[in-house]
């Protein structure tokens, strides 16, 4: 995992913050100054919340857990799709379903009428069909990939949250919170980081921003999944060592074993020698 430079962060616009009018207070430990009306982050505090945060991530990757990355906003939602797909990841980037996590049956029953008419569309009597009817179901389909695509294959809840922009996806935030879901965010200056487990103080309306600070959670992750991948792969190996050693000790104890029941030659009494 690469660090975290704070002129890759200032070349991004990471800094930059909203209106002083438009600021939520409990921003103010993050904020190193205010500039022609406009608040300015401290990018030092951004770097130490942002390693919090990749350790984190890190360490939920490696355990093979999954982490929901939310971003609907225009200027993240390319951005968060293109990389999040890199490390096989779940992401929303369309409308939030509400009820997504709180309600997570009626989701998955959702992804399952959707692998169903994925059935039917590649059954050979799909084509016997009305013309009308088949556009009704390819619509239905293309609707539902649209909204539950990227999460078909999550299978349960996420182990974590990662959200761009909190007031805006105020609702997944708050599903999140109501199952004791950890979350993670980038945090503005008109936000409120109290309500976030793992808040990164940037700039979340800048697409470049928003990129610099995902870059480097997603490295963390791809990071974890790596060292996951090692970790298997040498208790495979320990295990076929101890297989190997079991087996040898089998096969000492089958000698051993045999040794013992095999019967053996009576000595030869040694006649005394007359040396007179």
């Amino acid at each position: 995992m690469t660090e975290l430079k704070f002129e890759e962060l200032l070349d991004a616009g990471c800094h930059f913050g909203h209106l002083k009018r438009k600021w939520n207070p409990k921003m103010a430990p993050y904020i190193f100054k205010e500039h022609n009306g406009i608040h300015v982050i401290d990018l030092q505090k951004t770097i130490a919340k942002a390693e919090e945060a990749a350790n984190a991530l890190k360490q939920i990757a490696r355990s093979g857990k999954k982490v929901l990355f939310v971003a609907t906003k225009k200027q993240a939602k390319d951005v968060v799709a293109e990389m999040v797909k890199t490390v096989d990841m779940p992401f929303v980037t369309e409308r939030w379903p509400g009820g997504m996590l709180t309600n997570f049956t009626t989701i998955r029953k959702a992804v399952k009428k959707m692998n169903a008419l994925d059935q039917m569309m590649h059954d050979k009597d799909f084509n016997n069909i009305s013309k009308r009817e088949r556009l009704q179901v390819q619509r239905e389909r293309a609707k539902l990939d649209k909204n539950l695509g990227s999460i078909a294959d999550l299978t349960r809840l996420p182990s974590a949250l990662f959200v761009i922009d909190i007031n805006k996806e105020h609702i997944a935030v708050a599903e999140a919170r109501r199952l004791n879901i950890p979350t993670f965010a980038l945090v503005d200056t008109n936000t409120n980081p109290d309500l976030i487990d793992f808040p990164i103080p940037a700039n979340d309306d800048a697409s470049k921003s928003i990129a610099a600070i995902l870059k480097y959670m997603v490295e963390a992750i791809q990071e974890g999944l790596n060292e996951r991948m090692l970790d298997k792969e040498n208790n495979n190996v320990d295990e076929e060592a101890v297989e190997d050693n079991i087996e040898v000790a089998e096969d000492d104890s089958k000698n051993d074993a045999q040794e013992e029941n095999r019967p053996r030659r009576p000595r030869r009494k040694s006649t005394p020698t007359n040396n007179q």
